[in-house]
């Protein structure tokens, strides 16, 4: 294992601090519990946006903690929910007194300890949503999840809900934004090569040089199907298809389309796979009106990628376009 580490124990407390230091103007860090919050803190009288996960996906989800998007983000160990020790006081910190929307992704981990941090905090009497990310059309019921698994939408879902709330939307209404944006959304990925955990050691599965696992999931949960080699157009027709067609998306509609790199795929790759996914959706007739392309909900350092498909309205084009400013996403601002 080569890896640019210390000490295997410590790389999610030496990462999010060098992460601090980096981006100092626009987020604080809070070591224990480890979270991490907004520069200034809550925004009073704004609904706070917090989500959280197993830290590996970077720069899901810190480095979405800023103006537009979340007011604070909950990192826990690779791969593994963070605790309801560390969502309180970040919850508390997020609280501008019009209430905290969690976005959660479709981890049972996760899931269970959003849900016990919520029920604290309502005993504290912060009012508490809970939006439930479950965006990947692979498979149902895998390894760490009762039904869809939660991935790369939830960057949709968090920009669009903190635009927002942003914009002073009550409780219910950046609720409603945030639901409205899980129910359009739909993504699929695959992986050209495992990823190694580092306390591990050793890479989390096991793919010949010829083999590609179709519908993976973020943490490397084994997807739909393992074929051979092909070329990027026929792989990025086996991810788009049965996107769209769990989108039900129709000729004349209009869609965001982010492709999404696992880490170790360069740039020059991913737009070779946003090509022809643009291709494929306007074969199908559809308004490719809205796009973004690289690494943003990573599985450390595996090779590969995914496709996100959100159909798109005027509401959600004009959140997705307000302006964004956080250490991964920053436009109009």
């Amino acid at each position: 294992m080569k890896k640019l580490i210390n000490d295997p124990r410590a790389v999610v407390d030496e990462s999010v601090e060098g992460f601090g230091l980096a981006h100092a103007g626009l987020v604080e860090v809070h070591l224990d519990p480890l979270y991490v919050t907004r520069r200034g803190g809550a925004v009073q009288g704004k609904v706070g946006l917090v989500s959280g996960g197993g830290s590996g996906h970077e720069p899901l989800h810190a480095g979405y903690v800023g103006q537009g998007m979340l007011d604070a983000a909950v990192p826990g160990a690779v791969f593994t929910s963070p605790t309801p020790d560390q969502i309180l006081p970040a919850t508390r910190a997020a609280d501008g007194g019009a209430g905290v929307v969690h976005i959660v992704k479709n981890y049972t981990g996760d899931v269970l300890n959003f849900e016990t941090a919520a029920e604290l905090c309502e005993a504290e009497g912060i009012e508490v949503r809970s939006v439930l990310v479950n965006d990947d059309v692979a498979v149902e019921d895998s390894l760490y999840t009762a039904g869809r698994r939660g991935v790369a939408g939830t960057v949709l879902v968090e920009k669009i809900a903190g635009a927002a709330a942003e914009r002073g939307d009550p409780l219910d209404a950046v609720e409603a934004v945030a639901n409205k944006v899980v129910a359009a959304v739909r993504s699929m990925g695959l992986a050209l090569t495992p990823c190694t955990v580092p306390h591990a050691g050793k890479p989390s599965f096991e793919l010949a040089e010829d083999e590609i696992e179709i519908g993976i999931g973020i943490h490397g949960e084994p997807g739909r199907k393992r074929v051979g080699l092909e070329p990027a157009d026929a792989l990025t027709e086996h991810l788009l298809t049965p996107v769209v067609e769990d989108l039900g998306l129709r000729g004349g509609e209009k869609v965001l389309v982010f492709v999404n790199g696992m880490g170790g795929t360069p740039l020059s790759e991913l737009y070779i796979v946003y090509r022809r996914a643009a291709q494929l959706l306007a074969e199908r007739g559809a308004s490719v009106e809205r796009s973004l392309v690289g690494n943003y909900t990573t599985s450390l350092e595996m090779q590969g990628c995914s496709i996100t498909v959100l159909r798109l309205d005027d509401e959600l084009t004009a959140l997705w376009d307000a302006p964004v400013r956080t250490p991964a996403l920053r436009w109009g601002v």
